[in-house]
């Protein structure tokens, strides 16, 4: 059995070893003032503009609201397989991100909530199975 490879390990892990349907913890940080935000990044505090050792990482929930989603019909890039839903989500722990919704996930409408997985979307060239975040109803 092949082991498992996350797309981007520097914005998310998983919460039990990199298993397909894994709850996914975001790497965001936090700034000493107390703003929380997604994804970790050393340039400056959106709110008091610290910067440097002033902002930490600190892991957030991928669970939320839903505030919005729309759905990509035609991509700009040919090797990307549309209609796929992009959703915009409050996190728990404070940031708004916009994410990929899963392709298995039920209708969604704002307000609802969600929660991110990871799921399989593919095969490593050296047959790892490449998993990456995905949204889908909180169940």
């Amino acid at each position: 059995m092949q082991p498992n490879k996350l797309l981007k390990p520097g914005l998310y892990s998983a919460t039990s070893g990199d298993q397909k349907g894994a709850t996914a913890r975001l790497k965001g940080g936090r700034c000493r003032c107390g703003y929380v935000f997604f994804p970790m990044q050393t340039y400056g505090c959106e709110r008091c503009g610290s910067h440097g050792d002033a902002l930490t990482p600190c892991e957030l929930s991928a669970k939320g609201t839903l505030l919005a989603e729309a759905t990509v019909h035609l991509h700009a890039d040919k090797n990307r397989p549309a209609p796929f839903t992009i959703v915009k989500v409050a996190l728990d722990d404070g940031p708004v991100i916009r994410t990929v919704l899963a392709e298995d996930s039920a209708p969604v409408a704002p307000g609802q909530r969600v929660t991110g997985r990871l799921a399989a979307i593919g095969q490593s060239d050296r047959g790892e199975t490449v998993l990456d975040l995905r949204f889908s109803i909180a169940s």
